[in-house]
C-alpha cells in the first residue's frame, strides 16, 4: 500500500472560483469536447482562424495548384491554423505528425459535370472520430435545385456530430444563377445557424457584409473564392474580419499565389494582427523576395 498523503490545507478561500464564458460567439453552451475542437480551429487569443482550403478536388479533380498535394500543400500547411480537405487526401498524403486542426469535407456526390447541389453525406462519424478531426464541413445550397436535400444533409451531420462532440461547418454554396449580395447571405447563413451549424463559411460582399455577420449567431468564416491579385485578396480578408468575420478559409488565393508561403503568412498577419492590407502586401513581397 502506498503511503497516504497528508490532507491538504490551502483551499484558497480568499480566491473566488472562476466561471469564464467561452471565447467564441454562440458557443458557450456547447459540451467540453465541442469547445475544445473549436479552440483548435480558432485561436483563443484572437478568436479568429486562417483555414487553408484544399478540398476542391472532391468535385473538380486536380485543380491548378493542387496537382500534387505533397509538393504544393504540405510545405505551406504548417502556416495555417486549420487544414480543410477530404479524408482521402488526409490519409494518403498528410503526415500523421501534422498537429494543426483538420476540417474534413463530409458531403459530396456530383462532379462539375452534373448538378452540384445534388449532394449527399459522403462519410460517417466513426471515420471522423478515427481521423481525430476538429470539425466536419457540409455544403448547403440555399436556393439551389436540391436545397432541402442539402439542408437535411447538414442537420443529419449536426445530429451525428453532437453524439461525438464534433462540430459542423456549414458552407453556403452559390449557384451560377444566384445573387451574391448581403440579402442572400443573411438568409443562407441564418438558416444554417438556426438549424444548428456551429460555424458558417460564406462569401464576402463589399456592401453590408457587417449585416451578414451581425445577424448570424455563430462565427462566420470568409470564403476566399476565385483567384485575385494578392493585394485585392489581402484587402478582402482585412475588410471581412473588420466587419465581423471570425477569420478566412482561403484556397486558390494562397496555393495559386506566386509565393504561397509568403501569402499565407501575410493573410495570417491580416487576420490575427489586424495588419492593414498595404502593409500586409509589403510583408508578402518581402517574404517572397527572401525566398
Amino acid at each position: 500500500m502506498p503511503e497516504a498523503d497528508k490532507e491538504g490545507k490551502d483551499y484558497c478561500l480568499d480566491v473566488p472560483p472562476e466561471c469564464k464564458g467561452f471565447f467564441l460567439k454562440g458557443s458557450n453552451s456547447l459540451d467540453w469536447g465541442m469547445k475544445n475542437r473549436l479552440a483548435r480551429i480558432f485561436n483563443p487569443e484572437t478568436g479568429r482562424t486562417v483555414m487553408l482550403a484544399v478540398d476542391h478536388g472532391y468535385f473538380q479533380g486536380p485543380t491548378t495548384g493542387l496537382e500534387r498535394i505533397d509538393v504544393n500543400i504540405v510545405p505551406i500547411a504548417p502556416y495555417a491554423d486549420c487544414l480543410m480537405l477530404t479524408r482521402g487526401i488526409l490519409r494518403s498524403i498528410i503526415p500523421p505528425s501534422y498537429t494543426k486542426s483538420i476540417v474534413l469535407r463530409a458531403s459530396g456526390g456530383p462532379s462539375i459535370l452534373k448538378e452540384l447541389s445534388n449532394e449527399e453525406l459522403a462519410m460517417n462519424m466513426e471515420d471522423a472520430a478515427r481521423l481525430n478531426v476538429s470539425a466536419l464541413a457540409v455544403q448547403v445550397f440555399i436556393g439551389g435545385e436540391y436545397e432541402t436535400q442539402t439542408v437535411t444533409n447538414m442537420t443529419r451531420l449536426i445530429d451525428m456530430g453532437t453524439r461525438y462532440g464534433i462540430p459542423t461547418l456549414a458552407v453556403t454554396a452559390v449557384g451560377k444563377k444566384m445573387a451574391r449580395d448581403a440579402r442572400y447571405f443573411r438568409l443562407a447563413c441564418r438558416i444554417c445557424a438556426e438549424l444548428g451549424a456551429h460555424y458558417v463559411k460564406t462569401y464576402y460582399v463589399p456592401e453590408e457584409f457587417e449585416t451578414v455577420t451581425a445577424s448570424c449567431p455563430v462565427p462566420i468564416v470568409m470564403a476566399g473564392g476565385t483567384k485575385m491579385l494578392e493585394l485585392d485578396a489581402l484587402t478582402m480578408a482585412y475588410n471581412a474580419v473588420q466587419q465581423g468575420a471570425a477569420g478566412v478559409d482561403m484556397g486558390r488565393n494562397i496555393f495559386q499565389s506566386d509565393a504561397p508561403v509568403a501569402m499565407i503568412q501575410a493573410v495570417s498577419a491580416v487576420v490575427h494582427k489586424n495588419l492593414p492590407p498595404q502593409q500586409a502586401f509589403e510583408m508578402y513581397n518581402d517574404l517572397k523576395n527572401e525566398s
